[in-house]
């Protein structure tokens, strides 16, 4: 076994890594997990049930924008126009932020390379989103803006 942080060998049974210090937490495979470790799978599945979750609202959406011409009256020209529209754009918006929860999640699972800043980006974006959101932001950005969070999902992400 090998230390994360400094790439020192851990003699078995060891608490801490002889070179640098760093304290391990032991999985109960034997295998020492670090923070990041223990979170990263949780935060993806947390951020694929967002993803989710927003494909409601946006087949919701788009449903209704191709059938509102039907309701609104013949006279009102703009408003049938325009309404399926908006509808349509408002529904594809939902439905690229449920896309990109969705790949953003199996990326953060797969240790992928680009998912760590998407995520972060994402979790900015979800602050403003009360209260899940916000809730979903905060634990995102705990998780991957800690300290060596960075440089520990850079080697998670070469091994995969």
């Amino acid at each position: 076994m090998f230390c994360n942080q400094c790439g020192t060998q851990i003699p078995p049974g060891s608490n801490a890594c002889p070179q640098c210090g760093r304290v391990l937490n032991w999985s109960s495979g034997g295998v020492p997990q670090s923070r990041l470790e223990r979170h990263l799978r949780t935060l993806g599945t947390l951020w694929i049930v967002a993803g989710a979750l927003f494909l409601i609202p946006a087949i919701a959406l788009m449903t209704i924008g191709s059938v509102v011409h039907i309701v609104v009256p013949g006279t009102e020209a703009l408003a049938r126009n325009l309404g399926p529209a908006v509808l349509y754009v408002v529904g594809s918006t939902f439905f690229v932020l449920a896309a990109g929860g969705i790949c953003v999640g199996w990326g953060l699972m797969q240790h992928q390379p680009w998912a760590r800043i998407a995520a972060i980006v994402l979790g900015i974006l979800a602050l403003f989103h009360p209260p899940f959101g916000t809730a979903l932001g905060i634990y995102t950005l705990w998780v991957l803006l800690a300290d060596q969070a960075g440089l520990e999902y850079e080697r998670m992400a070469r091994a995969a």
